[in-house]
């Protein structure tokens, strides 16, 4: 059985590439991840990774498909992290304070940069979920 997640992330995946965002506070700071965070009380995972894509980057997003939930640690305490991937999104961005930056980026380059542990791994699958591959 899946732990209750507190956390949610998501993969937005467009003509072969996924937008991740550097932190810029902690936890995870400087560090690319995707767009996503703590749940609010009564709140989904879902509704979570829709609400934190639309304070983070401005974007509207459905759709969402759930692709693993993680468990991990902080110096904020223990994440049970749903992660869900979709192609389906719209609006311009519009980073909030907490994003140092974003771009847009293939899954071959994800590898070089400094992220979050297993993102990498995390994407693969992703990608593979959206193109229906599992």
């Amino acid at each position: 059985m899946e732990p209750v997640p507190n956390s949610a992330s998501v993969a937005l995946i467009e003509a072969g590439k996924v937008l991740l965002i550097k932190r810029a506070y902690a936890p995870y700071q400087h560090l690319w991840t995707l767009p996503g965070g703590r749940t609010d009380p009564g709140e989904t995972a879902e509704q979570c990774a829709a609400r934190e894509v639309r304070e983070e980057l401005g974007l509207s997003v459905s759709a969402l498909r759930h692709v693993e939930t993680q468990v991990l640690a902080s110096s904020k305490g223990d994440w049970r992290l749903a992660v869900f991937a979709s192609t389906h999104f719209s609006g311009l961005i519009d980073p909030s304070d907490e994003i140092a930056d974003h771009r847009w980026v293939l899954l071959g380059e994800v590898e070089a940069m400094r992220t979050t542990a297993r993102l990498h791994h995390v994407l693969e699958r992703a990608f593979a979920l959206v193109a229906g591959q599992w």
